[in-house]
């Protein structure tokens, strides 16, 4: 049976003020999404929510087969949530991708093989001796990916992935996706904007006012179908993503 990631009436505030109220939302596996929004909409706090790095203030994530909360187990291994600025150890880049192999156990020889072809398919082995802090915008988002892609990962949420990068770079990491894609990894993305990366996504999810809308497109100014909706008794808000 594939994994299943399902939604229900789930909520989010901050203090007084809700962020969103999300009824029903299903994910299946193998499914590429493009989670878009402006900044402050909460597309952050709901993958951290997804990725169970973070509490609702009620509601469920549910996983299947495995039936749990799924913020039950913080560090879950068949999800992994990546920051839009990627975090680096102060070490070298071959240190940094095999970090969370290590942790997860394994031989030696096992964790040098898994590593040198995560460097590899990332782009990064003439990198693998320098100073991860050194790696430019593009390389680290690369770094990241490689982190992920070592651990094999069911679903990827890949917060503003392509955030800053040039063309180039944009054109390297969606590349990576799309190769996460034909192996089935489950992949959402946020963005506020298209990009190449979001165009390998076949469903499209709005974000916005404590909704969360889908459509077949969300390059048209009115959405095909509104599914989930909520009733904002309060004024719009600005709110800081988390």
């Amino acid at each position: 049976m594939g994994l299943e990631l399902n939604i229900d009436n789930l909520v989010k505030r901050f203090g007084t003020r809700e962020l969103f109220t999300i009824e029903k939302l299903r994910i299946t596996e193998g499914e590429s999404l493009h989670l878009k929004g402006e900044n402050g909409a909460g597309k952050t706090t709901l993958m951290k929510i997804m990725a169970g790095l973070e509490k609702p203030c009620s509601g469920k994530v549910m996983v299947t087969p495995k039936q749990r909360r799924w913020w039950s187990n913080r560090i879950h291994p068949d999800v992994i949530y990546l920051h839009q600025t990627p975090y680096v150890f102060m070490s070298t880049v071959i240190d940094n991708v095999a970090y969370g192999l290590k942790l997860r156990g394994g031989s030696r020889q096992e964790v040098k093989t898994k590593v040198q072809q995560a460097l590899v398919w990332a782009r990064l082995g003439h990198l693998a001796e320098h100073p991860a802090c050194s790696l430019s915008g593009g390389e680290r988002q690369r770094l990241a990916l490689a982190r992920a892609w070592i651990l094999a990962p069911r679903i990827l949420l890949l917060d503003e992935p392509t955030a800053n990068l040039d063309r180039h770079s944009v054109s390297t990491v969606a590349e990576l996706v799309r190769q996460l894609l034909e192996q089935g990894t489950t992949v959402m993305v946020s963005s506020h904007q298209s990009n190449r990366v979001t165009e390998l996504c076949t469903r499209h999810l709005l974000l916005e006012s404590g909704a969360l809308h889908e459509s077949s497109s969300l390059e048209s100014s009115s959405l095909e179908s509104v599914l989930y909706e909520v009733d904002t008794k309060m004024e719009p808000q600005h709110y800081v993503q988390h």
